[in-house]
C-alpha cells in the first residue's frame, strides 16, 4: 500500500524487455520489497549502489506507462507504506486503472493548473475534491467531467517529483479511488 507522497524522483537506468533498472539514490530497499514507480506496484528483485532492478509483467506493460521509459528519464519512487508511518496523500494500491493523457499545463500564480484526459468510461470513479493517483502522486481533482479532470500542483509537488518534466500530449499512469471501485462493483452486481 502507498500514499501518493513521493519520496524521491529516480532516474531510469535501463529498461529491457521485461525489466526495469531504477537510480533510487538514498532510498533502503531490499530484494521482496515493494516499490511504487510512476504509481505502478513493482517488487524488486535486486539491489545495488543506489539503484534496483525489478522484473515487468506483460500485464504491468500493458495497463502503465512503464513500457515508455527510456534511460535518463525520470521516475516517482514510494518505498511501500510500513505500520506506524503517517498517512499523507491518500491510499493507492499501486494497481494502475488506465493511461491518461496531460492536456493542459498552466501556471497560475505560485501554482500550477494540470488538466488530464482519460477514457470516459472511468468517470464515475472520480469525484470533484475526492482523490486521484497521477503517475503515483496524490492529487485532488475537480472540474471532473466525461473524460478529464483538473488539478492543482503546488509549488513543492511541482519541484519534488517528475511533474515539472511533464508536456502537453504526455501519458500518464492514472489509479483512482478503490473505496469508488468497490462501490462501482458492488453497485454493478
Amino acid at each position: 500500500m502507498f500514499t501518493g507522497i513521493v519520496r524521491t524522483v529516480g532516474k531510469v537506468v535501463e529498461r529491457s524487455p521485461h525489466q526495469l533498472v531504477v537510480h533510487t539514490g538514498e532510498l533502503a530497499l531490499v530484494p521482496g520489497a515493494s516499490l511504487a514507480v510512476n504509481g505502478v506496484c513493482l517488487t524488486v528483485t535486486e539491489v545495488g549502489a543506489n539503484r534496483v532492478r525489478a522484473d515487468l509483467s506483460a500485464e504491468t506493460l500493458a495497463r502503465t506507462i512503464l513500457g515508455d521509459l527510456r534511460p535518463g528519464d525520470r521516475v516517482n519512487l514510494e518505498p511501500a507504506l510500513r505500520a506506524g508511518d503517517e498517512m499523507g496523500g491518500h491510499v493507492l494500491l499501486g494497481h494502475v486503472d488506465t493511461i491518461g493523457k496531460v492536456a493542459l499545463i498552466e501556471r497560475r500564480g505560485e501554482d500550477v493548473l494540470l488538466a488530464i484526459a482519460f477514457a470516459p468510461r472511468y468517470a464515475p470513479l472520480l469525484a470533484d475534491k475526492g482523490s486521484v493517483g497521477v503517475d503515483g502522486i496524490s492529487l485532488t481533482p475537480f472540474a471532473v467531467g466525461e473524460g478529464s479532470f483538473r488539478c492543482a500542483v503546488v509549488p513543492y509537488t511541482w519541484e519534488q517529483t517528475n511533474l515539472s518534466a511533464r508536456r502537453v500530449g504526455d501519458r500518464v499512469n492514472l489509479e483512482f479511488d478503490i473505496l469508488a471501485k468497490y462501490v462501482r462493483t458492488w453497485r454493478d452486481r
